[in-house]
């Protein structure tokens, strides 16, 4: 049914302690809110109904939620008002008021001496996948049955004893699939903790967009140059199979 245009809209408001601002970067990229601080409190509005319910606000600890009603904040489903609208905030939008932050370090090992962490999240969004890797010994006796067709659409490249393929679509390998966001390839899925972390990182470990990260779930990554792909043959398969002496 559709929303009666004369129903006010509800605005939210919510407060937490400036001790838990790091919490706050899972809600950073929702460019709608604003923050301010009150000594030691941050009070944020401007939330719409569907993000004041999502599970984003109700994993936030120490997070109050309020209904703004004629300058009066009342808790959910509340008769008596708990607060008073502060009057003298400065509000400021929430991405540009917090930094990102990172406490723990970073458990990946290729080179990197900033040490951050990256966190993976199962995400609510379906995105279509357009790499797979595969085991080469599982995949081996398929390869050969596929037609020349179906091959030539795919690119691919060796990493780590499997071997990954870009394409669309992909081909009916076992394996594990990812999407594409922003040079980097995510487990099918998943996305960014930090949904705005993507193209910090591709500015800091991957300026000349001349790689793909290939992200696992546990916030680690293997770095693959592009011109490390080339086009899928049976033939290109074989010899890069003899050349890295698969068993």
């Amino acid at each position: 049914m559709a929303k009666d245009p004369s129903e006010p809209v509800k605005e939210f408001w919510a407060v937490l302690p400036r001790a838990d601002e790091d919490v706050l970067g899972s809600v950073r990229d929702w460019k709608n809110i604003q923050i301010a601080l009150e000594e030691d409190v941050i009070w944020i509005k401007g939330f719409t109904s569907e993000q004041a319910a999502s599970p984003e606000i109700q994993q936030l600890p120490n997070c109050l939620m309020y209904e703004l009603r004629e300058g009066l904040l009342f808790r959910k489903n509340a008769l008596v008002p708990s607060e008073k609208v502060r009057t003298a905030l400065l509000w400021t939008p929430i991405d540009q008021a917090l930094r990102l932050t990172f406490p723990l370090p970073n458990n990946n090992f290729f080179g990197i001496d900033e040490k951050i962490t990256v966190g993976l999240k199962p995400s609510e969004e379906v995105q279509p996948a357009v790499a797979l890797l595969s085991s080469v010994a599982e995949i081996r006796d398929m390869m050969i049955t596929l037609p020349k067709f179906k091959l030539e659409r795919m690119d691919w490249t060796f990493i780590n004893g499997k071997a990954l393929f870009l394409g669309n679509p992909l081909l009916s390998f076992p394996g594990k699939t990812y999407w594409a966001k922003d040079g980097h390839l995510l487990p099918a899925g998943f996305d960014f903790e930090f949904k705005n972390i993507s193209v910090l990182l591709q500015k800091k470990y991957n300026e000349a967009l001349d790689q793909w990260l290939v992200w696992n779930k546990d916030g680690t990554y293997i770095p693959v140059h592009k011109n490390d792909f080339r086009k899928l043959s049976v033939s290109s398969f074989r010899l890069t199979e003899k050349s890295q002496e698969w068993s």
